[in-house]
């Protein structure tokens, strides 16, 4: 094995633990409360595990660090995903995630900036993030900062307007301190995606605006390495800004939960979740 291929090897088995981990932490965190968004947090997780693991330059020690990347949650509600890769990032403590969605806990069941430690912006109401961070891009430009804005999309969100007008925006202003990833899980809460609003041919439209465009398996951790490195590879505060489009599955590693019909936001019965972390477990170990 030549150096680089051994040393591409070794970046996406630190990504896969990463994202095994906070698989794990999922499940933990979804029994607390019984249900949740935890398919979705399942199928983000190598994406997030991506990020967080090679890509975001953060302190964590230090979550307000003036030169810090900023990573915006735009789909608030996949906050049980974002806090597992906060913990494995070492920017909350493990042990806190016991206290996911409990009265007074910094770890709400949708993410609020306020509370949570690298919590950027409260989502939610989907649609805003991508703006957001279109302004965010644009404010440390002025500031001569060379930080980049991660934004985080979800493929219902491409059926509201005002991600298209930021997009427009983004494209408009050049800013190449932008990159965003959208996860098509091909799912919203109305139902399937392609049913609610079909926004395909996705990948041609964000070219069309713009914008660098990469579509990968967005659990392929290997495919998203090479994205990723190529999406950040010429960030800078100007030129094109650059997207990433995730086809991810809904529950990825928990066979139990990956065949689940009714999976935006899932009820597991108590006996069940055991068997979701022994079927991740020997899925994992399968792959290794």
């Amino acid at each position: 094995m030549t150096t680089t291929a051994h040393a591409a090897t070794g970046r996406r088995a630190v990504v896969d633990e990463f994202a095994y981990r906070m698989r794990h932490h999922v499940l933990d965190m979804g029994e607390e409360q019984g249900q949740g968004y935890v398919g979705q947090a399942l199928g983000a997780a190598d994406i997030l595990a991506t990020v967080y693991a090679q890509h975001l330059r953060h302190r964590p020690d230090d979550p307000e660090w003036e030169g810090r990347d900023r990573f915006l949650l735009s789909t608030g509600h996949y906050a049980i995903g974002l806090y597992a890769a906060l913990a494995e990032a070492g920017i909350v403590p493990r042990a806190e995630l016991t206290t996911y969605g409990s009265d007074n806990s910094r770890l709400p069941m949708s993410g609020m900036a306020s509370y949570t430690p690298g919590m950027e912006i409260s989502g939610g109401s989907l649609g805003h993030g991508l703006t957001v961070a279109v302004g965010m891009a644009l404010g440390l430009r002025h500031r001569d900062s060379t930080a980049r804005v991660f934004n985080f999309l979800s493929d219902g969100e491409l059926d509201e307007g005002s991600t298209w007008e930021a997009a427009m925006s983004a494209h408009h202003h050049q800013l190449g301190n932008l990159i965003a990833m959208v996860d098509i899980n091909a799912l919203q809460a109305d139902g399937a995606t392609a049913g609610v609003l079909s926004t395909e041919p996705v990948h041609d439209k964000w070219r069309a605006f713009g914008w660098r465009t990469y579509r990968v398996d967005g659990n392929d951790t290997a495919a998203l390495l090479a994205a990723f490195d190529a999406a950040t590879e010429h960030a800078a505060p100007h030129g094109a800004p650059a997207i990433v489009l995730c086809d991810t599955k809904v529950g990825k590693g928990v066979p139990l939960l990956e065949n689940r019909t009714k999976a935006h936001f899932m009820r597991i019965d108590e006996h069940e979740w055991q068997i979701c972390r022994d079927q991740l477990t020997a899925g994992y170990e399968d792959m290794r």
